[in-house]
C-alpha cells in the first residue's frame, strides 16, 4: 500500500473507517451531501457530471480527511449507447467485441464521473427460468469465464486512472446462476465439485484479469448465505486467489441475512458479512447502527483496516486522489457516429440463425408484411438499462426508411401479454397478400433481468397463436424472435420458413435487424445457452455429465399410446435409458448452434501433438487443432470453429462434451483458409480434490456445431 494510505489510515476516526465502508442509494442532493460530510466513502451516480463534482466537492473539501467518493452505477450493456444484453454479446463468440463493447461503456460513464459499475456478471446459467441469464455469457464456464476477462479488460483497460476508465466488479460470487428452479433469491445447493469446476471458474479468471472489485451474490451456497460465506469470500477468493481488491455485497444482501435466518438482527448481519470477508455493505445499514453496535469490541479492527485499505486503494488506482472531478463540457451524453456503429454491428454479430430454408435473406420482394408485436415495438433495448439510455426506433420505421420502393404491410397481429387475437384475423389476410410474411416477436425487456423468474417459457400472450396462423396461408414465414434469455419454441419452429433470434439489441437494434433481413448483415452468433423443447427438460446443458444408462433414441409417447398406459407405450426399445418418455434426445438447440447465410466445408482436423506430458505449466499450449474452411457460398460469411473435448476415461464423472475452443473467421466468397486454435494443458485438466491432468486417451470434436463436429484422438502421458 502507498504511504498515502497508511498515512490516512492512521488518522482516521472509527467512524470515518466505517464510512468507508459503505456505499448509499441515491439519496437526494442535500441528504447525500449530509451523508458525505459524516464520512460516507461511496454513493450512486447522482447523475450527471456538474452533480457529481458537487458531490466530490463536499467529499473533498468539506470533510477532515478530504477522501474522494467511489461513484458506483449499474452500467450493464452500456451507458448512453446501448449494447445488445450481455447474453446477446455471448452468442458472437467474440471477446475483441465483449472488450470494445465495455470500453464503450467505461468512456461514457468516466465521462459523466462514473468510477465503479457492478459488472461483469460471472455467474454461469443453466436454468432459463431465470431471468438475469440475459445479464451474463451463458452455461459454458469456458466461454463465460473468457468473456468475463474481455469485458473486465475493456472496462479498466491498462490504467484505472485513464479518462476512459472504470473499475469493474465481477459478480455474483457465488452459484447464484443455480439458484432452485431458477427462481431469483433462490439457494443452491453445491458440491465442492460443481463450484471448482462449473461456478468458480469464471471469478478466478476475472482476478486473473486484475478485477477491482466482485459482489456477493444474494443466494446460500450449501446452507450458507453468501454475505456470510467466509470459507469462499476470504479462503478462496483472498487468500487462495490472493485478490486484493473489494468485495462489495449486493442491495441489501447484509440485511437479508436476517430473514435467511443466520443473523438475529442487523447489527448481528454486519458483523458477520465483515467477519466473513466483504468490505463494502450496499445500502448504508452500518450508517444506520447505533455506535456501540458496530464499535472496535464488536467488529475486528484488524478486518475493518484491511477493508478500509482495500477501498482507499481502489479509489488511488482510480487516480481521484488527483483528480476526482470530470470536466462538465466534455460528458458524453448522446451517441454518435462511431458509437452506433459499433452496437449496430455488435447486434447483428450475436444474431442466431435457428434455421432457414432459403427464405432469408429477404430476395427483395416487392411487398411484404411486417406483423407482430416487435414489428412496431420500440422496447429493445433489455433489462438493466438506465432511463437516460439511447432509445431505440422500431423495425417498422426502419425498413421503411431504407427501402422506400418496397410495399410494407404492418399489422401488430397481438400485442406481447394481451390475452386476446383480435387482431390475428387482419394478419392473415394481409399474410395472403404478400410474397413473404416477417412475424416479429418476443419477451419484452421487463419480463427478463432481476426479479423476473419465468415458469412457462413460451412466448407470452398469444404470439404462437400468430405464428401458426400466418404461417398456416402458405406464404414463406420467417420469425423473428427479440428476447432476453432461450425460450421453447417447440410449439411452432417446424413451421416456418426461417427463424433468427435477435435477442435485446440495444440503440441499433432495428437498424440491425433491418440488415440481418436485407443480407446486409450475417446472423453469424451461436448459441451460448441450448433452447429447451420443454420447461420440464431444463436444466438441459450441453456439458451433462456421462450417465450409466445413456439413452440412444428419444421418447415417442403421444395420444396414440394414452389408451395403453404408461406400463406399455410404444417405445419400449432403449426405455431403461436416461431420457423423457415424451420428447426427443437433447434440447431443441444446443449450446453453441448456428448458422449464417454462408455454408462452409471443413476439412479433416489435425493436431500438432497427438501425445502430450499430462505434467507441466498450465498456460502451456500442449497442441494446435487445424482444420481448413472453404466458405461455399457466393457472399462473404463469417464461421465459427468450435472444438469439444471428451475425456475417455477419468477418475471422475466428466461432461459428455466440453468447449475448450474456438475461432472465428470471415471468409469472402469461394475462400479456403486453415484455421488453428492451441489448446493449453489446462483445458485437459479435471476437479477431483484440486485440477490436474489425468494421463489417458482424450477425443477432440472440431466443426461449427456440436452435431457437425469430427473427433480426434490425442493422449495425455
Amino acid at each position: 500500500m502507498s504511504a498515502r494510505i497508511d498515512d490516512l489510515l492512521s488518522r482516521m476516526t472509527w467512524a470515518e473507517k466505517i464510512g468507508q465502508l459503505s456505499i448509499v442509494f441515491r439519496p437526494d442532493p442535500d441528504d447525500a451531501a449530509a451523508l458525505v460530510r459524516k464520512g460516507l466513502g461511496s454513493t450512486f451516480w447522482p447523475p450527471s457530471a456538474d452533480a457529481t463534482n458537487a458531490l466530490q466537492r463536499v467529499a473533498v473539501e468539506q470533510t477532515r480527511l478530504g477522501i474522494p467518493l467511489l461513484v458506483g452505477l449499474d452500467v450493464i450493456h452500456g451507458q448512453r449507447t446501448i449494447a445488445p444484453i450481455p447474453l446477446s454479446q455471448a452468442a458472437a463468440f467474440d471477446p475483441e467485441l465483449v472488450r470494445a463493447l465495455a470500453h464503450l461503456a467505461a468512456t461514457e460513464a468516466r465521462s459523466g464521473g462514473v468510477t465503479w459499475t457492478f459488472s461483469p456478471m460471472a455467474d454461469v446459467s443453466r436454468d432459463p427460468r431465470w431471468g438475469r441469464v440475459s445479464e451474463g455469457f451463458g452455461e459454458d464456464p469456458w466461454l463465460t469465464s473468457l468473456l468475463v476477462a474481455a469485458m473486465v479488460r475493456g472496462y479498466q483497460g491498462d490504467d484505472l486512472s485513464a479518462p476512459d476508465a472504470i473499475a469493474a466488479t465481477a459478480k455474483h460470487f457465488v452459484g447464484y446462476g443455480a439458484g432452485e428452479g431458477g427462481r431469483d433469491y433462490n439457494g443452491a445447493d453445491l458440491s465442492e465439485r460443481a463450484l471448482r469446476a462449473v461456478h468458480l471458474p469464471p471469478f478466478e479468471a476475472a482476478v486473473r484479469a486484475g478485477v477491482a472489485s466482485v459482489m456477493a451474490a444474494f443466494t446460500s451456497v450449501s446452507g450458507i448465505p453468501m454475505h456470510a460465506h467466509r470459507h469462499l469470500l476470504t479462503e478462496v477468493l483472498k487468500q487462495e486467489w490472493g485478490f486484493d481488491g473489494v468485495i462489495v455485497g449486493d442491495a441489501e444482501g447484509v440485511a437479508n441475512l436476517v430473514p435467511h435466518g443466520v443473523a438475529e438482527d442487523l447489527a448481528d448481519a454486519v458483523r458477520q458479512a465483515y467477519a466473513a470477508g466483504l468490505d463494502v455493505e450496499m445500502g448504508g445499514s452500518p450508517l444506520s447502527l447505533d455506535a456501540a453496535e458496530i464499535a472496535p469490541g464488536r467488529l475486528d479492527p484488524a478486518r475493518v483496516d484491511d477493508a478500509v485499505r482495500r477501498v482507499l486503494a481502489t479509489k488511488e488506482a482510480l487516480g481521484l486522489f488527483e483528480n476526482p472531478y470530470v470536466d462538465p463540457t466534455a460528458e458524453i451524453t448522446t451517441p454518435d457516429a462511431a458509437s452506433r456503429t459499433l452496437v449496430r454491428a455488435a447486434a447483428a454479430r450475436g444474431s442466431v440463425l435457428l434455421h432457414n430454408d432459403g427464405s432469408l435473406p429477404l430476395a427483395a420482394p416487392r411487398r411484404l408484411l411486417l406483423t407482430g408485436p416487435y414489428a412496431t415495438s420500440t422496447d429493445h433495448l433489455g433489462a438493466w438499462v438506465q432511463y437516460f439510455g439511447a432509445r431505440a426506433g422500431s423495425v417498422a420505421d426502419e425498413l421503411r426508411d431504407r427501402r422506400p420502393d418496397l410495399d410494407i404491410l404492418v399489422e401488430e397481429g397481438v400485442d406481447f401479454l394481451s390475452p386476446t387475437d383480435a387482431g390475428i384475423a387482419a394478419a392473415v389476410r394481409a399474410a395472403r397478400e404478400v410474397a413473404v410474411a416477417v412475424v416479429l416477436v418476443g419477451e419484452p425487456s421487463a419480463l427478463s433481468g432481476e426479479a423476473a423468474s419465468r415458469s412457462d417459457l413460451r412466448l407470452p400472450g398469444r404470439q404462437e397463436e400468430l405464428i401458426r396462423a400466418v404461417a398456416a396461408t402458405g406464404t414463406p414465414t420467417v420469425v423473428v424472435l427479440v428476447t432476453g434469455r432461450p425460450l421453447v419454441v417447440a410449439g411452432w419452429i417446424d413451421e416456418v420458413a426461417a427463424a433468427v433470434v435477435v435477442w435485446h439489441g440495444g440503440t441499433e437494434a432495428p437498424a440491425a435487424i433491418v440488415d440481418l433481413l436485407l443480407g446486409d448483415a450475417e446472423p453469424s452468433g451461436r448459441l451460448p445457452m441450448s433452447f429447451p423443447r420443454s420447461v420440464g427438460q431444463i436444466p438441459i446443458p450441453y456439458a451433462h455429465e456421462n450417465t450409466g444408462r445413456p439413452a440412444s433414441t428419444g421418447g415417442t409417447l403421444t395420444a396414440e399410446h394414452h389408451d395403453v398406459g404408461l406400463h406399455g407405450p410404444g417405445n419400449v426399445q432403449d426405455k431403461y435409458s436416461s431420457k423423457y418418455l415424451d420428447l426427443p434426445l437433447g434440447p431443441q438447440f444446443s449450446f453453441g448452434h448456428g448458422s449464417g447465410y454462408a455454408r462452409f466445408s471443413h476439412g479433416a482436423p489435425e493436431v500438432s501433438a497427438s501425445v502430450f506430458p499430462a505434467e507441466g505449466p498450465d498456460d502451456e499450449t500442449v497442441t494446435t487443432v487445424s482444420i481448413e474452411v472453404t466458405n461455399l457460398a457466393d457472399r462473404r460469411g463469417d464461421e465459427v470453429v468450435q472444438v469439444y473435448l471428451r475425456d475417455v476415461v477419468a477418475s471422475v464423472t466428466q461432461p459428455v462434451r466440453r468447449l475448450v475452443g474456438f475461432a472465428r473467421r470471415t471468409l469472402d466468397a469461394g475462400e479456403s483458409a486453415t484455421v488453428s486454435i492451441a489448446l493449453p494443458r489446462e483445458v485437459f485438466a479435471l476437479w477431483a480434490e484440486g485440477w490436474r491432468v489425468e494421463s489417458g486417451a482424450f477425443e477432440l470434436h472440431v466443426g461449427s456445431t456440436l452435431a457437425t463436429t469430427q473427433a480426434i484422438a490425442v493422449e495425455a502421458r
